[in-house]
């Protein structure tokens, strides 16, 4: 595997590009190829098979025919690492991190009562996954799981910081502030962006995990063990692709990730729906 290859990373539309930003803070050179499949976002409310199908296609797309075309890969959307982590990883020929583990381990560092909350869509939280995987400590942790659907549609809005986020959380959040978690996962690569609003509404006494951080600090040790971090000192140059709607990705894109300016030919379109 040569190591100047680039970093491939998707996500079911655009909030995977908070890890992208992470990945871009802590690895500065490294390229990175960047999949949102805006066309068919949301992937919380599909079924464990249809997202398997489409994480597939994705992975074809970004590993390409014959040799790999990047040298690893970021699952950057908590309900496809949920529910397609492990089938995809089997038969990749490259590493693959998803965004759970990561924050799962974060948020079992950062509790000191072993009450942890977990905020994401129905179906990471349907899942079980992070009570799964948090159980595996043998420690005996508590988890309270919340769907919050509603965040999604407020960051892509540009909602975040305002009333109406407040008020959404407030009614979401009530539950948890009740059960007296000390630690909160942010359990959907967009709810990030709603961290201070979350922050206002659970207090300083609750830690924020953000999981987009954590990955890119898994993703970093992953080349680091393996030998794979790029050697190269210059500006890297990212690609971007999406299945739909192209000028409102690249609006959001502009809006965060501060050392990126997209211009309009540098997000391509890419039709998917091929069964795998």
């Amino acid at each position: 595997m040569k190591n100047d290859l680039p970093i491939g990373v998707f996500d079911s539309g655009i909030g995977g590009l908070t890890v992208v930003k992470e990945i871009m803070k802590r690895l500065p050179h490294e390229r990175i190829i960047y999949f949102g499949d805006t066309a068919r976002v949301p992937y919380g409310n599909k079924s464990r098979d249809t997202v398997i199908t489409y994480c597939r296609q994705i992975m074809r797309f970004l590993l390409g025919d014959g040799e790999p075309k990047v040298k690893a890969v970021v699952v950057a959307c908590n309900t496809a690492s949920a529910l397609a982590l492990d089938t995809i990883a089997k038969d990749s020929p490259v590493p693959v991190t998803g965004v759970v583990g990561p924050g799962a381990k974060a948020a079992i560092e950062a509790t000191k009562n072993g009450r942890i909350g977990v905020i994401a869509t129905e179906s990471t939280i349907k899942s079980g996954i992070y009570n799964k995987v948090i159980s595996e400590s043998g420690r005996g942790f508590e988890v309270y799981g919340k769907a919050c659907p509603l965040f999604v549609h407020l960051v892509e809005e540009g909602w975040a910081d305002t009333k109406i986020a407040a008020e959404v959380a407030e009614v979401y959040l009530d539950e948890l502030k009740n059960k007296g978690i000390d630690s909160l996962v942010l359990g959907c690569t967009h709810y990030p962006l709603l961290k201070k609003t979350i922050g206002n509404v659970m207090g300083d006494g609750v830690t924020l995990v953000n999981p987009a951080l954590e990955t890119a600090k898994s993703l970093e040790e992953t080349l680091l063990k393996l030998g794979l971090c790029c050697s190269g000192n210059g500006i890297p140059e990212h690609r971007f692709y999406v299945s739909d709607g192209e000028e409102k990705f690249r609006d959001f894109a502009n809006s965060i990730l501060d050392s990126v300016h997209l211009e309009t030919a540098d997000v391509t379109r890419v039709v998917m729906g091929a069964e795998v």
